[in-house]
């Protein structure tokens, strides 16, 4: 049985004037049309091609990439919107329809909006959906382990940092600390989980944990050279002065801070921190 939005492995069946019919099981033979076939496609031969509708609505194959299946989720760009909904342009032919029930907000044509694709049940139709929190997963369940590194979709903002989707499939949250360079809605970047938190939701970075904390110590480092060996600075100074001077958490700081002092690199006294001379 085909899976419409997906790629599925089919088997050529003929060439005909205007293509290649392939075996769809239950759905009967499937076009891939004539620009698509070359030498590559022969006759019994399994292919992989993604399968979606044409123009008429009937199952047709192509070997070209969307820009999201089934499922999914990525950043696309409304090209028309009329009076049963918005469409999008997801890299085919065919643009894909985003139902004025399933938008979050309304679209706009020439804004771009995240969204996902489903396929819906009452005309089994491949649609896309703007309302993504009900196709995310809060919490963890077991799904993600620390420090594993996952792909990451930029979401939308909070007060706290910037919410990505990861793996396409589960929420995570990126807080301002962790943030070390320029993220826009909509960028994909590669990351890692930086912690399962008591509510089973997901704390995510741009590094792991260990390269965080090795790039915040030599960033305190640095800054003692700099100021000839001192700085009037410690785990109980203000957090607004902390973020001044080094850009990070208190948290964090202190963190940094305790690794350096274990391993000899600066004492802690009651006016600051002071490195020591190797």
């Amino acid at each position: 049985m085909i899976q419409l939005g997906r790629f599925n492995t089919l088997t050529v069946v003929k060439h005909v004037e205007f293509g290649a019919f392939l075996d769809g099981g239950e759905a009967g033979e499937i076009l891939l049309p004539r620009r698509e076939v070359d030498d590559s496609v022969q006759v019994d031969e399994e292919i992989s091609v993604f399968i979606y509708l044409d123009s008429k609505d009937r199952p047709i194959a192509t070997f070209r990439k969307p820009k999201i299946q089934v499922g999914g989720f990525a950043y696309l760009k409304v090209v028309d919107v009329n009076r049963v909904g918005a469409f999008l342009d997801w890299g085919l032919e065919k643009d894909l329809m985003v139902p004025f029930a399933e938008q979050n907000t309304p679209m706009e044509v020439g804004q771009s909006y995240i969204v996902t694709m489903y396929i819906d049940s009452l005309d089994l139709r491949p649609t896309a959906s703007s309302k993504i929190d009900k196709f995310l997963v809060e919490e963890n369940n077991k799904t993600f382990k620390t420090n594993e590194q996952v792909e990451l979709l930029i979401a939308s903002n909070t007060d706290l940092g910037l919410k990505a989707i990861i793996n396409q499939s589960h929420w995570g949250l990126i807080f301002k600390d962790d943030i070390s360079k320029r993220l826009s809605y909509g960028d994909t970047v590669s990351g890692f989980v930086k912690q399962i938190r008591g509510d089973d939701k997901i704390n995510i970075a741009l590094e792991k944990t260990t390269e965080i904390r090795d790039r915040q110590s030599q960033q305190i480092i640095d800054f003692l050279v700099k100021e000839g060996g001192f700085a009037g600075v410690h785990d109980k100074s203000d957090p607004n002065l902390i973020r001044k001077l080094f850009g990070m958490s208190k948290s964090a700081f202190k963190k940094a801070i305790g690794g350096l002092y274990k391993k000899g690199d600066i004492v802690i006294e009651s006016t600051g921190i002071r490195l020591i001379e190797k």
